[in-house]
């Protein structure tokens, strides 16, 4: 386990984690003074569905944050996973001791994707715990939400150390960003498709969200962390912008966890034919 800890030691030297650390103390205040004053002005309304509309469009809102801030860190991570080690020479320091190049690659990748994950799960229960807290708000399914929060971020990592044991790290995080764009555009489409009865538009969603399955995950998720009452009231028309109407397919989520293993063998096929 040498490679995880020289990994973690290089994000707390990098002040990756102190950064996230204190970025994350000051949204999650922020988030609790935004709720608490908005959840008690819609307390007031006399229909009980709009105090449920308010917390669930708040505590989703606070979520799609979340995720956002963990993409990018997976993304800032993954980008810098090979392509650096190689050219500073770090990695034949490394590599010298009794250590195959898959195991090294599947140490580095797995902690950042643990780092991610671990980001997701921590600041997902503080946010449902404010919500909870504050307006006695329970999601539809939290465990199913932040499982399918953690496979996007694994994703992303997945897809990001493959690109850096090709491209610089400059370059991978770049196209990371640019695909990760492109399927937020995706979700878009997909949406305004879905709501405009335009079966075209929304087929050129579906198919962004199979190349990048990222702002599909989210979008499952976002389901899963809406209010019982909210989710039942409520259709595609009148939902939460960039939120998801319905629960992911198994297959879509077969799909994607399809979708990172094939890029992590990728990077590790791309990896051990590489002239370091």
């Amino acid at each position: 386990m040498i490679v995880v800890r020289l990994t973690l030691r290089e994000a707390a030297n990098r002040k990756v984690l102190l950064v996230g650390a204190v970025i994350s103390v000051a949204f999650l205040l922020l988030f609790w003074l935004g709720f608490a004053v908005g959840f008690n002005e819609a307390a007031t309304e006399p229909d009980p569905l709009e105090s449920a509309a308010a917390a669930t469009l708040m505590t989703v809102l606070g979520l799609y944050a979340v995720q956002f801030l963990a993409s990018f860190m997976a993304v800032l991570l993954a980008s810098g996973a090979v392509a650096p080690e190689i050219e500073s020479g770090r990695l034949h320091a490394v590599l010298a001791r009794p250590l195959s190049r898959t195991s090294w690659l599947a140490q580095r990748s797995g902690t950042f994707a643990g780092l991610a994950a671990m980001y997701i799960v921590v600041m997902s229960l503080a946010i449902l715990g404010i919500a909870s807290g504050i307006a006695g708000y329970g999601a539809i399914s939290p465990g199913r939400a932040v499982a399918l929060l953690a496979l996007e971020v694994a994703v992303l990592v997945a897809l990001g150390t493959a690109l850096s044991v090709r491209l610089s790290a400059i370059a991978a995080g770049v196209v990371v960003i640019a695909l990760y764009g492109a399927a937020w555009i995706g979700g878009i489409m997909e949406i305004a498709g879905a709501v405009l009865d335009k079966d075209g538009l929304e087929r050129i969603g579906v198919a962004v969200s199979l190349v990048i399955p990222s702002d599909a995950l989210w979008r499952g998720a976002s389901y899963y962390l809406q209010s019982p009452v909210y989710a039942a009231a409520t259709s595609v028309e009148d939902g939460i912008p960039f939120a998801g109407s319905a629960a992911p397919s198994g297959l879509f989520v077969a799909w994607a966890l399809a979708y990172a293993a094939g890029w992590w063998m990728l990077a590790d096929r791309w990896f051990r034919r590489r002239d370091l």
